[in-house]
């Protein structure tokens, strides 16, 4: 993958520094995920590059978005981004697990937000690095979520990308921790192929779910509108 700065419409990702590259799973979470205007603080678990909470940044009137960052490379280079953006009096990041982040914090946040880890590859093709950013024993999803459910404000809400095998198990895992699925989209990489990611968004209401299902290609680079109307706020080329 590659080193080079990647260049979005209002903001830059350095990533020469970190295992994880900007990805589409990214970019998806962050251009579908839902914000009330009301929403005063966001928190991103896992910043990588600090990706999502740039986007959250660009996209809300939120005056707070913080980061965790367990990585030490990782956690460097979100702080350099964050640092270059426009938006550097709103974006904060902790050099942290999430379990040291619950115990030293009393805050609560109104959005949370994590492009959770799972895996992509066997550790034989990928940097232990990646490995360890992408395999759900550094992170699982029972302590992804209970921390969410520990973290999250009475009114906020909650989203993740999953893989779309993990979905049912996700959810089922945040129930008992009182969060309700309120929105649901599955996604494909083309009409004809099967659905890969689960874009999913929590709350501590239970509520009409709201499904639905986006395909990203028509063909190869050329997008369908559902995707280009997604992120056309953040892709140069869109």
């Amino acid at each position: 993958m590659s080193n080079k700065p990647f260049q979005f419409k209002e903001f830059t990702i350095q990533q020469d520094n970190t295992a994880m590259k900007v990805g589409t799973d990214g970019v998806l979470l962050g251009a579908w995920v839902a914000l009330k205007s009301s929403y005063f603080s966001v928190l991103d678990i896992g910043a990588g590059t600090g990706l999502i909470a740039l986007m959250l940044a660009q996209k809300s009137n939120a005056e707070v978005i913080d980061a965790i960052e367990l990585n030490d490379e990782a956690y460097e280079q979100t702080v350099a981004n964050f640092e270059q953006s426009n938006w550097g009096d709103r974006l904060f990041c902790y050099h942290a697990s999430l379990q040291e982040f619950i115990e030293e914090i009393d805050d609560e946040y109104d959005l949370i937000i994590s492009n959770p880890p799972f895996y992509t590859s066997t550790y034989k093709n990928i940097s232990e690095e990646r490995a360890m950013a992408r395999h759900t024993e550094s992170l699982s999803y029972f302590e992804l979520l209970e921390g969410t459910s520990k973290l999250l404000s009475e009114i906020g809400s909650c989203a993740f990308i999953i893989p779309f095998s993990e979905e049912e198990n996700f959810i089922e895992i945040a129930e008992s921790y009182k969060l309700f699925p309120n929105r649901i989209t599955r996604v494909k990489g083309a009409k004809h192929t099967a659905i890969k990611r689960s874009l999913l968004q929590f709350s501590f209401v239970k509520t009409e779910i709201e499904i639905s299902e986006l395909t990203i290609e028509i063909e190869r680079h050329k997008y369908t509108q559902d995707y280009i109307d997604l992120v056309k706020d953040y892709y140069i080329k869109m």
